[in-house]
């Protein structure tokens, strides 16, 4: 080979050689170029949230308990007397008011005793008035005219009990209320140990209930309760009017009762019920959402936009929590904005773009 030829060659491998070695550095280097070049002028995007605007708002500090309804007053109707019934005057489930007549007893018996005492009456009355004006003479002793006295004065009284039995023949609703399954027949002979009948008052109702006894000293007489039962709409209240003075040692709690209207009748005793005593009311409470709130080893943050549209952070104190809501007793004012959204990426003056404001 020439050596013209070889030169040529030779060159000819050097540039090929020359251009493996440079061409991926000059591809990379445009490429930094241009995308350099590219994202230069562009700007960093805002991080998009939701925030919620402080309000004060009324904040009811309820204690939530379980409760059971019992009746307004209840008796098992009993007769005073043994006796033989001859008239059954009332229908189960029927509405009575006090002193209404239910069960007539026999009173044939009572009744001729109280014919034949009477008799009595007039002859001891008889004798009394005769005695009475032989005294005022001195024409008989005190002891003679006492002896009158004390037999017509002892006639009165059989009278005023067997009047009393008779009375007792007849069987009363004690208090206003509804009667329940009738338990004896006319015909039956029944003593003072036999139930007639249940009487139940459920207009009011009453509802029994235990708080823990760190409340004892906060709950007063007069306090206001909401209950509910899930077989019943919607919410009913009351008001506490007797407290236990005293703390079961079993539970550490202590029993309370309250009273509420039932003019429908619509709660039954024995229920289950769901009660919320109101402990107090916090008029001007900052609430915001309890996602909004960051738990820190030194207590709590929240971010807050400023006109600026630049996070912040504030430093919070909390009070009580609800079920969505928790209250911030220090760090927050009214108006300010505070994001609920957009948490976990969120630092201290970055810039964003609110979407909602709740």
């Amino acid at each position: 080979m020439k050596t013209p030829t070889k030169i040529i060659l030779i060159g000819s491998i050097i540039c090929v050689i020359a251009l493996i070695f440079f061409y991926p550095r000059l591809d990379l280097w445009n490429s930094e170029g241009s995308m350099q070049g590219a994202q230069q002028p562009a700007q960093p995007d805002r991080l998009a949230v939701e925030v919620v605007q402080v309000e004060p708002q009324r904040l009811e500090n309820n204690l939530s308990v379980t409760g059971n309804i019992i009746p307004n007053e209840t008796g098992a109707l009993r007769s005073e007397i043994s006796g033989l019934v001859t008239e059954i005057n009332f229908e189960e489930g029927q509405f009575v008011k006090k002193g209404t007549p239910l069960v007539y007893l026999n009173d044939d018996e009572l009744t001729a005793q109280r014919a034949r005492l009477e008799y009595t009456k007039k002859l001891y009355e008889g004798q009394e008035n005769r005695q009475k004006q032989l005294l005022e003479r001195e024409a008989i002793s005190q002891e003679e005219y006492d002896i009158v006295l004390n037999q017509f004065n002892t006639n009165l009284a059989d009278i005023n009990l067997i009047e009393a039995m008779i009375r007792q023949t007849v069987i009363r609703a004690p208090f206003d209320g509804v009667l329940g399954l009738r338990r004896i027949s006319e015909g039956a002979v029944i003593t003072p140990n036999d139930v007639i009948v249940d009487v139940v008052n459920i207009d009011p109702i009453k509802i029994d209930f235990s708080i823990p006894e760190r409340y004892a000293n906060v709950i007063q007489q007069g306090a206001t309760i909401s209950f509910t039962n899930d077989a019943i709409e919607g919410e009913a209240s009351g008001k506490v009017y007797a407290i236990a003075p005293n703390i079961d040692p079993a539970t550490r709690t202590v029993q309370l009762r309250a009273i509420s209207p039932n003019k429908d009748r619509k709660f039954l005793p024995g229920m289950f019920v769901a009660v919320k005593v109101n402990l107090n009311v916090v008029e001007d409470a900052i609430m915001i959402p309890s996602q909004a709130l960051i738990p820190e080893l030194e207590g709590y943050k929240v971010f807050v936009v400023d006109s600026e549209n630049k996070i912040d952070e504030a430093k919070v104190s909390i009070g009580r929590r609800t079920e969505r809501e928790v209250q911030i007793t220090e760090g927050l004012r009214e108006g300010d904005l505070v994001l609920t959204t957009g948490v976990i990426q969120a630092k201290q003056d970055m810039q964003v773009e609110i979407t909602k404001t709740h």
